[in-house]
């Protein structure tokens, strides 16, 4: 969500603050600003709504001085997207950025106001600008001052703050919210994301949950909870700054679907050793799911999806029970989690708010904690057990694509382990099953080298205003995941549902203004799709099937619209029919000419509840 960026350096700091920023937009973002203490000791903003163009704009005709400053992206929560709310928020002496949420505000806001300090904005932000300012104002120093003001702040937030007068003091703060800090040469960074710092450095130390950094150019003291001076380790960033290179694709979305036979073979290499016969799955090896009556399975979004899948491969192949639910609801129940259960967290950022909520939720409840992400450093995969890593290298669009088929390959070799522990399976049918895996990358990337009947559908999908996606079976989560993308970057009202469901209520909405696509390989629920299908092309439906040679031949002439996919194993289907689905996103996106990487109110990383 919201992005943060600070810089403790020897050069004018507006320009690197705001190409940092640039860094971050990947995130989603409303609005953006920064900081500055200029060499007469005084504080300076510049604040803009849109996109940060607008922002570097303002700061050609409003330039601003000063080598100390902060900056920020926001996504609104409290107020609307305007320049008045737009961070930082200064007041007095304190300027501040903040991600998150301060849960107290208004009890805070009216105390300030009996103490004779207005708000300026809508903001849950300003009042910890207006809070700060007021104990500076009590005659307390800076770092005093911002100590005083964390203890009186409930919620989730990072936060990092400026002083007018005071050119080599940042002060950093963290609660349920990420922030990294950054080692250069004499100077000294502040980032919510670690990739943001990228190319200014790639020495960090990520701040744990409660911890307050003192920074200086010197170098940084870092305080735990309980006020304890505490050396956080130092960590070596290895990604390159060429992921934000679209490397001749009009979007990153696009150029990340094209990625994922590339991510997909990486995340199967990191988990298959094939130095003896057969292959081996390296992946839980102290961990044996014969002693796992249960598994919970929690994420969000996406990711919820893909725990979807997970759920009929592990109940068909591992016999183990599977229970799945929404990060954000989780914790809510109050579940009972039962002796010797494994909680597994699914999280492309490792930073969803929802996700690490109930994985905290599970601490001390679950036999072990597993969690399945993308950034190996991250909070979820901190706070775990064990780690299982996708390898989909760095995703910037926020409508998620490799990160979605690399965690379905690791949760599928998850489930070839758990029914291997079990006995569910033979060293045979591993083998073979391992094999197609590893055949898959090399299958999409020959399907994805022929995708124009896609584009032409695509077309005609962008004209609608509702859109139906129809699965059974594996195809259902993934039926779910195409009207979720469809939704999330075209903006047409879409929805996924099982086929079977179709008469108990959704059948009502077909006319000859709704398309339906309908995930269908030639599998033994092929020809209930079908009858579906017929359901729906009897009330003029405008019907996409998607599936094999085979099946597409069987269904016959009366389809007018097709996409043929490649013949797989069938265990495999969903991480070859997610590509149709992304593309249909993708090219129903581009027709329509929405911010197909940006779109409107969306963020990459949910930071807060």
């Amino acid at each position: 969500m919201c992005g943060i960026i600070g810089i403790l350096g020897n050069h004018e700091a507006a320009p690197i603050l705001v190409e940092a920023l640039k860094r971050l937009e990947y995130r989603g973002y409303d609005s953006s600003g920064i900081a500055t203490v200029e060499s007469e000791g005084s504080i300076d903003r510049r604040r803009a709504v849109g996109k940060l163009v607008e922002l570097q704009d303002k700061l050609v005709f409003q330039p601003l001085k000063g080598k100390v400053g902060i900056g920020h992206t926001r996504w609104a929560t409290h107020g609307e997207p305007n320049e008045e709310n737009a961070h930082p928020h200064n007041s007095g002496a304190v300027s501040v950025v903040h991600n998150g949420i301060i849960e107290n505000f208004l009890e805070l806001r009216h105390e300030l106001r009996c103490d004779g300090y207005k708000p300026e904005t809508d903001t849950d932000t300003e009042t910890i600008a207006m809070l700060c300012s007021k104990f500076i104002d009590e005659g307390h120093e800076p770092i005093d001052a911002a100590r005083k003001t964390l203890l009186k702040l409930s919620g989730s937030f990072a936060i990092a703050m400026l002083f007018a007068g005071h050119e080599n003091l940042m002060i950093a703060a963290r609660s349920g919210s990420p922030l990294a800090v950054g080692y250069g040469k004499n100077e000294m960074y502040l980032g919510s994301d670690a990739l943001a710092l990228l190319p200014m450095t790639k020495k960090i130390t990520y701040l744990e949950e409660g911890d307050l950094a003192i920074l200086a150019r010197e170098g940084v003291d870092i305080y735990d909870h309980l006020g304890n001076l505490v050396s956080r380790p130092i960590k070596y960033l290895n990604q390159s700054t060429n992921f934000y290179d679209k490397s001749g694709f009009n979007h990153f979305m696009e150029k990340e679907i094209y990625e994922q036979p590339v991510a997909l073979e990486t995340a199967i290499k990191s988990y298959i050793c094939d130095k003896n016969v057969g292959a081996k799955i390296n992946l839980l090896k102290e961990l044996n799911f014969k002693e796992i009556p249960k598994i919970i399975l929690i994420a969000c979004g996406t990711a919820y999806y893909a725990c979807y899948v997970a759920k009929y491969w592990i109940e068909k192949l591992a016999k183990i029970p599977v229970e799945i639910d929404i990060g954000s609801e989780f914790r809510y129940r109050e579940p009972p989690i039962e002796k010797g259960t494994a909680a597994i967290f699914v999280s492309q950022s490792g930073e969803t708010a929802d996700t690490l909520a109930a994985l905290r939720y599970c601490v001390g409840k679950a036999k072990i904690i597993i969690s399945i992400v993308n950034v190996s450093t991250s909070s979820i995969a901190r706070e775990s057990d064990q780690v299982l890593e996708i390898h989909a290298g760095p995703e910037i669009g926020v409508a998620s694509t490799k990160a979605f088929t690399c965690q379905l390959a690791v949760l599928f070799l998850m489930t070839l382990k758990a029914a291997q522990d079990r006995s569910e399976i033979s060293e045979i049918n591993i083998a073979k099953t391992v094999s197609d895996l590893k055949s898959l990358p090399s299958t999409l990337n020959q399907y994805l080298g022929s995708t124009n009947s896609i584009q032409d559908i695509a077309y005609k999908l962008s004209t609608a205003s509702d859109v139906l996606f129809l699965g059974r079976g594996l195809m259902y989560p993934v039926a779910l995941e195409g009207a979720l993308k469809l939704k999330e970057i075209s903006y047409i009202h879409s929805e996924g549902y099982a086929a079977g469901e179709l008469k108990h209520g959704p059948i009502a909405l077909i006319d000859d203004s709704v398309p339906v696509i309908i995930l269908a390989p030639c599998d033994e629920l092929f020809e209930k799709n079908i009858s579906n299908m017929h359901e729906v092309i009897a009330r003029k439906a405008n019907v996409t099937l998607i599936s094999d040679k085979e099946g597409l031949q069987s269904a016959g002439s009366i389809v007018k619209n097709t996409i043929e996919m490649p013949r797989t194993n069938k265990l495999l289907t969903p991480l070859v029919y997610a590509l149709p689905i992304q593309l249909l996103a993708y090219f129903s996106a581009v027709s329509k000419g929405t911010d197909v990487d940006q779109p409107r109110n969306l963020a990459k990383s949910v930071t807060v509840e």
